[in-house]
């Protein structure tokens, strides 16, 4: 089982919701959209997990992968709805993944709200993730 994403920059947030299951066989997804994150935004990134239903060791351990690479880029991860077993538990060496209790308080924390669908906004999305005009 895999997992669908979309990537949404709305100003200088970048917002990755997931879908799905996160174990061993979406790792590879997940790092690529992680991939396309670096390469297409500036400012922190708000993990949208509110449509995840559960992940594995190796799905938490590519979060913080995530979380490393993101700073090096001099960028920061956050992380909003996360499953209900909340047992992320990053390694030592980890930048610091605040956590929020779901999107509406992630972006509440950057001074925004939910965006009108007419709002200007880039979005990318796997074949997978459902189109907001169907």
């Amino acid at each position: 089982m895999t997992i669908d994403w979309r990537y949404t920059i709305e100003q200088d947030l970048g917002i990755l919701s997931v879908a799905g299951y996160l174990g061993p066989d979406a790792v590879r997804r997940f790092n690529g959209a992680i991939g396309w994150v670096v390469a297409r935004g500036t400012g922190p990134v708000v993990l949208d997990l509110t449509e995840l239903r559960n992940w594995s060791a190796e799905g938490q351990v590519a979060i913080t992968d995530a979380a490393r690479l993101l700073a090096a880029s001099g960028r920061c991860l956050e992380l909003a709805a996360i499953p209900a077993d909340g047992s992320l538990v990053p390694a030592g060496d980890c930048p610091d993944i605040p956590v929020h209790c779901d999107l509406a308080a992630a972006l509440a924390a950057h001074g925004r709200g939910p965006s009108a669908p007419d709002d200007e906004r880039q979005e990318w999305r796997t074949d997978g993730w459902p189109d907001p005009a169907s």
